[in-house]
C-alpha cells in the first residue's frame, strides 16, 4: 500500500469516528430552562405590598442619632427648597402624603405561575396602573427589550422623564427578575456573570461613628447646610468633613451629597474649604438639568470629582452630561432611569469614554446584580441612612450583614449579590 493511501485510511478513520457519534437510547439530558418558555404569557399586573422573610426585631434607636433626628425633623439636609424656611427643616414638610406616589412595588403575574417582583421610583405606582398594565397583557415577559420599547414609545408624548421613567423602571426590573427565575439564574449571571469577586461598598449616612465602627472605610455625608447659612454653614458642613476624615482615617473615602442644592458660587467656595480634607466627589451640587453649570464647575475644580446622574433620565439624558463634559462619575438610579434595561445602555455609553459608573443605591438587592456585571462599575451605595439605626439589639446589624451578603477586607465592607434565581428580595408579597 502507497503511503498515502494509508494516511488516507488512518485519518478517514479517524475523522469518521470523530464525525459519526456513538447511538445511544438514553434520553436527554433537560435544557437548563423551560423548554415551554415559548408559551409564557403574561396574565397580571399589580401592584402590591411587601415584607421581609426573615423580619427584624423592632427597637427603639437611640433618639440622638442622626438618622432619628432627620426622620424626626431635627437635623437639617440641604435640600432645593432649603431657600424657604417654612420647609428647611425636613424633606417630609415638602413630600408627598399620597403613599401611591412613593416607592410601591409591582408584581408580574405569568400563566405558567412564575412572577417577578420589583420597586418602582416615585410616582411609577398611578402610571403603571393607568397605562403600562395593558400594554403588557397576553405578552411573553421574555421579550424584554421589546417590552421596553413599547413602554417607552407609548409614553413619550407626556413621559421621557419623572414618575413615567419610574413605573417604566419597575416594570422593567420585575421583567428580569421574572426572566431569571424562568431560566433560574441569578440575574447578574443573566447579564454576563462576575466581573469582580466582591464589590467595594460605601455607606450614606452622617452616624459617622457607628459606621466605622462596623468597618464602612467609605462614607458619604449628607450636607446639612446650603448656599442660605452663609459662612457659618460652611464652616458647620467643613466641622462635618473634618469628622468623617477622623473616622476613617488617612486612607478612607470621605464623599458629599449636595442634593441638587447649590449655586456655583458656593460649590466654588465649599470645595476649597474642603480641600485639607481630600474628599473623593461633590455630588449633585447643582440643579439636575443645569449641564452647563456643571460643566463650568468641572473646568475650575480640580481639588475633587464633580458627580451626578441620580435624578438624571434615560441615556439621552446621560448623553447631555457627556456632551458637557459635566460629571467625572455616573450615577444613575436603576429605579428611575429607566431600569436594567436602560441603565445598561447608560453605562456601555460611559465605558466607551472611560467614565465610571456608581449607580445611586447601587447596593440595594436589583441594582448589586449590575454593578457585579460591568467592569466599569467599582462601588455599590448602601443609602437612606446606610444601616439600621443606631441602639438596636446585636441580632439587627448581624441581619442588616446576612440580608446584605457583606463581608470584611482591605477596603472596608464588600458586598455581592443574592445566587438565588431572580434578584434574591427575600421578600413575600402580603395577600
Amino acid at each position: 500500500m502507497k503511503r498515502r493511501d494509508i494516511l488516507r485510511t488512518v485519518v478517514g478513520g479517524a475523522l469518521s469516528r470523530l464525525i459519526v457519534p456513538e447511538v445511544s437510547n438514553a434520553a436527554p439530558a433537560p435544557l437548563p430552562w423551560p423548554q415551554e418558555d415559548g408559551n409564557l404569557k403574561i396574565t397580571s399586573v399589580r401592584l402590591v405590598e411587601v415584607r421581609p422573610k426573615r423580619p427584624i426585631p423592632n427597637y427603639t434607636p437611640d433618639p440622638n442619632s442622626w438618622i432619628v433626628r432627620v426622620r424626626a425633623g431635627k437635623e437639617e439636609i440641604a435640600s432645593p427648597v432649603s431657600v424657604y424656611p417654612k420647609y428647611k427643616p425636613s424633606r417630609s414638610l415638602f413630600g408627598p402624603d399620597d403613599a401611591s406616589l412613593g416607592r410601591v412595588y409591582v408584581e408580574i403575574g405569568t400563566n405558567q405561575g412564575v412572577t417577578g417582583l420589583a420597586p418602582t421610583g416615585p410616582g411609577g405606582g398611578p402610571i403603571i396602573q393607568g397605562h403600562l398594565a395593558k400594554l403588557l397583557l397576553g405578552e411573553n415577559p421574555l421579550n424584554i427589550e421589546r417590552l421596553w420599547d413599547i413602554m417607552w414609545r407609548a409614553t413619550m408624548s407626556y413621559g421621557r422623564k419623572g414618575a413615567v421613567l419610574h413605573g417604566i423602571s419597575g416594570i422593567d426590573l420585575a421583567l428580569w427578575d421574572l426572566a431569571g427565575k424562568v431560566w433560574r439564574l441569578p440575574v447578574y449571571r443573566l447579564l454576563g456573570g462576575e466581573t469582580k469577586a466582591r464589590i467595594p461598598a460605601y455607606c450614606t449616612g452622617n452616624d459617622i461613628e457607628q459606621h466605622a465602627e462596623f468597618g464602612y472605610t467609605k462614607m458619604k455625608l449628607a450636607l446639612p447646610y446650603g448656599p442660605v447659612d452663609g459662612a457659618e454653614g460652611i464652616r458647620k458642613n467643613v466641622a462635618l468633613v473634618k469628622r468623617a476624615r477622623e473616622a476613617v482615617g488617612r486612607d478612607g473615602e470621605v464623599m458629599v451629597d449636595c442634593w441638587m442644592s447649590l449655586t456655583e458660587r458656593y460649590t466654588l467656595e465649599l470645595a476649597e474649604a474642603f480641600e485639607p480634607y481630600r474628599v473623593y466627589w461633590l455630588e449633585e451640587c447643582l440643579p439636575p438639568d443645569d449641564y452647563e453649570g456643571m460643566g463650568r464647575l468641572r473646568k475650575l475644580i480640580r481639588s475633587t470629582r464633580l458627580v451626578t446622574g441620580e435624578h438624571e433620565y434615560t441615556r439621552y439624558g446621560f448623553r447631555q452630561l457627556l456632551e458637557h463634559d459635566a460629571a467625572e462619575i455616573w450615577q444613575p438610579d436603576v429605579h428611575w432611569c429607566g431600569g436594567l434595561t436602560e441603565i445598561r445602555r447608560i453605562g456601555a455609553l460611559a465605558a466607551a469614554y472611560d467614565i465610571p459608573i456608581i449607580p445611586h443605591s447601587g447596593g440595594q438587592r436589583d441594582a448589586v446584580h449590575y454593578v457585579m456585571a460591568t467592569p466599569n462599575a467599582p462601588w455599590a451605595e448602601f443609602s437612606n441612612g446606610g444601616m439600621p439605626a443606631p441602639g438596636g439589639p446585636a441580632v439587627v446589624y448581624q441581619r442588616y450583614e446576612e440580608d446584605n451578603l457583606l463581608s470584611r477586607g482591605p477596603e472596608g465592607i464588600y458586598t455581592r449579590p443574592s445566587e438565588e434565581p431572580g434578584f434574591g428580595w427575600g421578600l413575600e408579597v402580603v395577600g
